[in-house]
């Protein structure tokens, strides 16, 4: 037996997306959007409502970082999500984010966060809140590499929103992989 919720915008997992602009007089920003996703080999859609300060600046500048965010970092990505750069304009060096120049947008990288999707504007419709980025580049720090010199999940640790409870998880153990453990369905 199953019951129905009706039309709501939960999916498992919902990564936990930290967006970092730079606001017009250079000061870094960031927020956290629990609200995207891939779609396409170079695309990352986000909900960004145009309110925030974080999508003022990304539109004046055409540039923005996606960064994934990590167990370690739990309160640091929560408290970007709560507070409003609009208040608090000093709230990425309240949370204790550092930030380092990208060598491929102009967005700050999040020093404490080890994975960064670096994006340049494509589009952004402020009457549904969807902004779409190019990925110009991924860059991870060397403490989430494994042995293969690729990401590594255990290493990086990442958080996911749990929309159904309001809270966060983190992502869990490798299970497998279906292809390389030949565990293919035949048929």
């Amino acid at each position: 037996m199953r019951k129905n919720f009706g039309a709501k915008p939960w999916t498992y997992p919902q990564p936990v997306f930290i967006v970092a602009t730079y606001d017009e007089q250079g000061q870094p920003d960031a927020m956290n959007a629990a609200w995207g996703g891939i779609d396409y080999d170079d695309r990352i859609n986000l909900c960004l409502s145009a309110g925030h300060k974080t999508v003022r600046n990304l539109l004046a500048s055409h540039a923005f970082t996606v960064s994934i965010g990590t167990a370690e970092q739990l309160t640091a990505c929560d408290y970007v999500g709560i507070v409003s750069a609009n208040q608090v304009p000093d709230k990425f060096a309240r949370a204790g984010f550092t930030a380092l120049k990208s060598d491929f947008v102009a967005a700050p990288l999040i020093a404490e966060l080890p994975m960064a999707l670096e994006c340049e504007l494509v589009s952004y419709d402020a009457e549904s809140c969807h902004l779409v980025g190019r990925i110009v580049n991924v860059s991870a720090d060397e403490r989430i590499l494994g042995p293969d010199g690729r990401i590594d999940p255990t290493l990086l640790r990442p958080i996911t929103f749990d929309p159904v409870n309001n809270g966060y998880l983190l992502v869990g153990e490798r299970v497998g992989n279906a292809f390389k453990d030949g565990k293919v369905l035949k048929g």
